[in-house]
């Protein structure tokens, strides 16, 4: 006896048709609950694509929006790591089915910058085999601009809802779901402004590959440059100009030179000149802070460092919100904990522990100049045991409190 086609299969077989069969956009389907039910992504795939959905949160956000009631648009769902998708559902159905778009890239990704990223997002999600997939399958990513991907996200959500809503009806949903956010203009903080900037730059002049939470931050304060006029996207693009000046120059503070610094800086201005809306701008802006930090990075470490010496340097960057020892680290390079420990000194020049509470000295600053997090929560947030410890910690290496700090540095 023949199995009866469920209605979600039905459903990725019209949606299938809509997109030409040479592109490389998937739609999937899942439960309101988040259970997977079929696809036709490839199948050597699968796995891979599913697990980086869970692991980034885009699930989380579709499984919020499936119980948001008042939702008509599809919605974009971003990662910082450059992934993006998209969501929709069926129309006038109570337990929705979730429809999936995605993912794609808006440009290439760099494998290697691709799996530092991964590794941060992805580093409370136990199985992280499919990252190691992902960087060695980089050409087989999907990728395409912005504009052409929010014209099919339309094309599947109308074929799906019966609709003929357009693509400026996708840009009004954004902009309702930024204004519910608080987003809106309206009086600005200048001094958290400020700060918050300097934070930015001071990612990027120490190639400090563990920006995210300061990109985050910085966003929620300031959309940009507060100039009003008739085009957004003008507007917009200002930002991006400024924000790509900004950076080149702190870029070229951390060591990156100005041959380089000034060409990929005027390329990325030129590329924000040629974008033809806000969302490519937007991809461009991250793409643009991402590659100046990382390429300061690489400028910044050390040649006289051995690659699993470098390695773990990186590691202890990007995971600050752990508590870290030679027992964690060894395992990374092959290493055992006393070898590790000694060639750590020898290369250089400070123990691997002393090393570790420098750089979350150096991050608790960050957040004691542009934040006004309590002590004990920045203490928390990296990983020291109480908040005396903490304090100790910090004073022997500022010879001040972190109270002190901070008043003297947030009132500069």
């Amino acid at each position: 006896m023949d199995r009866i086609m469920t209605n979600a299969e039905a459903n990725l077989i019209l949606l299938q048709s809509v997109i030409p069969a040479d592109e490389k956009l998937y739609v999937w389907c899942f439960s309101n609950d988040g259970d997977y039910i079929a696809s036709y992504c490839p199948e050597h795939l699968v796995s891979m694509f599913e697990k980086a959905f869970r692991a980034l949160g885009t699930m989380e956000k579709a499984k919020q929006l499936a119980n948001d009631k008042n939702r008509r648009m599809p919605c974009l769902i971003g990662s910082a790591v450059g992934m993006q998708w998209a969501v929709t559902f069926e129309a006038g159905k109570t337990d929705d089915l979730i429809f999936l778009i995605g993912p794609v890239f808006y440009s290439r990704p760099d494998a290697q910058q691709l799996q530092s990223s991964l590794h941060s997002e992805a580093k409370g999600y136990q199985n992280l085999s499919w990252i190691r997939q992902m960087c060695n399958s980089v050409d087989e990513l999907p990728v395409m601009p912005y504009s052409i991907f929010t014209r099919y996200v339309m094309m599947i959500h109308n074929t799906l809802t019966g609709e003929q809503a357009g693509l400026e009806a996708l840009h009004r949903e954004d902009e309702r779901e930024e204004s519910a956010a608080g987003n809106s203009p309206g009086v600005r903080n200048r001094l958290n402004v400020w700060q918050n900037e300097q934070a930015l730059l001071r990612m990027v002049a120490e190639g400090n590959i563990n920006y995210h939470d300061v990109l985050k931050s910085s966003s929620d304060i300031s959309p940009g440059v507060p100039v009003r006029g008739r085009d957004p996207l003008r507007q917009q693009k200002t930002s991006v100009t400024v924000f790509t000046t900004l950076v080149s120059r702190a870029a070229m503070v951390g060591g990156l030179s100005p041959e380089t610094a000034y060409a990929l800086g005027d390329s990325y201005i030129q590329n924000a000149e040629d974008c033809k809306d806000s969302g490519e701008l937007s991809a461009l802006a991250n793409a643009m802070y991402h590659d100046f930090i990382y390429r300061v990075h690489y400028a910044r470490a050390n040649p006289d460092y051995s690659h699993a010496i470098q390695k773990c340097c990186d590691y202890i960057e990007l995971n600050l919100d752990q508590k870290l020892s030679a027992a964690d680290l060894a395992p990374l390079v092959g290493y055992t904990e006393y070898y590790l420990t000694d060639k750590f000194r020898k290369e250089t020049g400070v123990s691997l522990s002393s090393y570790i509470r420098d750089k979350k000295i150096e991050r608790a600053k960050v957040l004691l100049e542009t934040t006004a997090l309590p002590i004990s929560e920045i203490a928390d947030m990296l990983a020291f045991n109480t908040p005396n410890y903490f304090i100790q910690c910090f004073r022997s290496v500022e010879g001040c409190t972190p109270a002190r700090y901070r008043k003297k540095n947030r009132t500069q």
